[in-house]
């Protein structure tokens, strides 16, 4: 202490100076160091108010190969990357259109172009895909695309407040797009929209009417050639038909008789151009009530449909269903009197459900030898080995007579040649592994 005093007596300006330079930034720091912790306190704190009490743990961000894990493994990745490259077009984005854009977006869909004039309106929201409350008013397309990029933030989307007509064909639909889907409920435009695809190579599917349905088991893709029930579909294969277009457009439609549902009350503003808009007579389409499922499934089958053709998935081939138990009625008649002249067995294995199966799903109700036929037969492919599934084919009446006449040890290969014959047993063993993985699933 005596020592500590003769040094501030022999210098006690400059060291009164140093320790008061000291403890000046020993004081700066220390109160840096309590506003930094208060000021982390209080960050804290206003995070902790503004979360919720409940709210979930942030979720990491998943990776598109996470998020695509049932397609990949359902399709393969060459088939993967070729849906992630393909280019869809969908014209219409009301309760088809906006679910057929959702469910190939989330499949993982990358660039699509979206075409409608339309605003969302209260009387939509039962039925559109991403629509909300907050889009009353919003264009269509505007909606989507905001809620688009919130599930996929990659996506490429080319958004056209637009009414295609035929005048601006070339504009909505240049770019050489892989898949045309056509969810419009304007007639006029439907066609359209439809010719111009069939005349420039597009690939197009198109929509019937969802309107006054509501049985979902009767909904199916098929051709247009082949609806039936469909006063929509009906309307659009008639005027199809004055353009020399009889078939090869697949459309969704639903077998379903309306009955006891009413039409809407048309508004006032709307009674002129009616007929341009009629799914029935003298109506237009829209005033034609709306169970909102029933359009969300007809998007959803026609995405399922664009998947698999983009894709070429293995054996896929759209089954209309004919209604035709008296058909299969008939076939399973007919197959027995075979049977018990050629072979002598009044025992047939194959029941009236077996037959229809093998007629529609297995051989789509074609002649193995020469496609579509008015009359048709079934009859056992290899005479040698006895009737069931994997040993029935579908002939026309006059090529069955001719095959019952064949003796048994001929060579099918050598009769119908190597392409018919390859063709009946790769789609024998396709059903046949078909039928194995089924069984073990089970």
């Amino acid at each position: 202490m005596d020592r500590l005093n003769d040094i501030l007596q022999r210098d006690g300006n400059g060291m009164k100076f140093t320790l008061t330079a000291v403890a000046a930034s020993v004081l700066t720091t220390f109160s840096i160091l309590s506003y930094q912790g208060i000021q982390r306190m209080y960050q804290r704190q206003q995070q902790s108010n503004d979360k919720a009490p409940d709210s979930p743990p942030a979720v990491p961000m998943a990776s598109a190969t996470q998020l695509m894990t049932g397609e990949r493994a359902i399709l393969g990745d060459d088939k993967m990357k070729r849906l992630q490259d393909s280019f869809v077009v969908v014209v219409g984005a009301g309760g088809v259109g906006s679910w057929a854009a959702l469910m190939l977006l989330r499949a993982g869909v990358r660039r699509m172009r979206l075409i409608d004039f339309d605003q969302v309106t209260l009387s939509s929201l039962n039925r559109h895909a991403v629509a909300t409350l907050d889009d009353v008013g919003t264009p269509k397309v505007r909606t989507m695309e905001r809620h688009f990029t919130l599930i996929s933030p990659n996506c490429d989307l080319d958004i056209r407040i637009d009414l295609f007509n035929a005048d601006n064909a070339d504009d909505l639909l240049g770019g050489n797009p892989d898949y045309v889907i056509d969810a419009i409920d304007n007639i006029n435009t439907k066609i359209d929209l439809v010719r111009y695809c069939f005349d420039h190579n597009l690939k197009v599917i198109s929509s019937m009417g969802a309107g006054a349905k509501a049985d979902p088991s009767r909904i199916q893709i098929t051709d247009i050639s082949e609806t039936l029930e469909d006063p929509l579909a009906r309307t659009v294969r008639r005027q199809l038909r004055q353009y020399n277009i009889e078939r090869g457009i697949p459309v969704v439609y639903s077998t379903e008789k309306p009955h006891h549902v009413k039409l809407l009350p048309l508004e006032e503003d709307r009674v002129e151009d009616a007929d341009d808009y009629a799914a029935l007579p003298d109506f237009r389409s829209r005033i034609l009530p709306v169970l909102g499922t029933l359009p969300s499934m007809f998007g959803m089958a026609i995405a399922d449909h664009v998947i698999l053709e983009l894709t070429q998935y293995p054996g896929y081939q759209p089954l209309p269903i004919k209604l035709r138990e008296g058909l299969y009625g008939r076939l399973h008649r007919d197959l027995m009197v075979r049977e018990s002249k050629q072979f002598n067995t009044r025992i047939c294995p194959l029941d009236v459900k077996d037959v229809g199966y093998i007629f529609e799903e297995m051989w789509h109700g074609k002649s193995v030898l020469s496609g579509p036929q008015n009359q048709m037969a079934l009859v056992r492919w290899d005479r040698s080995k006895p009737l069931d599934f994997m040993n029935t084919v579908v002939m026309s009446k006059d090529e069955a007579k001719r095959h019952d006449a064949l003796p048994l040890d001929t060579d099918l290969s050598q009769c119908y040649g190597q392409e018919i014959y390859i063709m009946v047993h790769e789609r024998l063993l396709d059903q046949e592994r078909r039928r194995q993985i089924w069984d073990y699933a089970l």
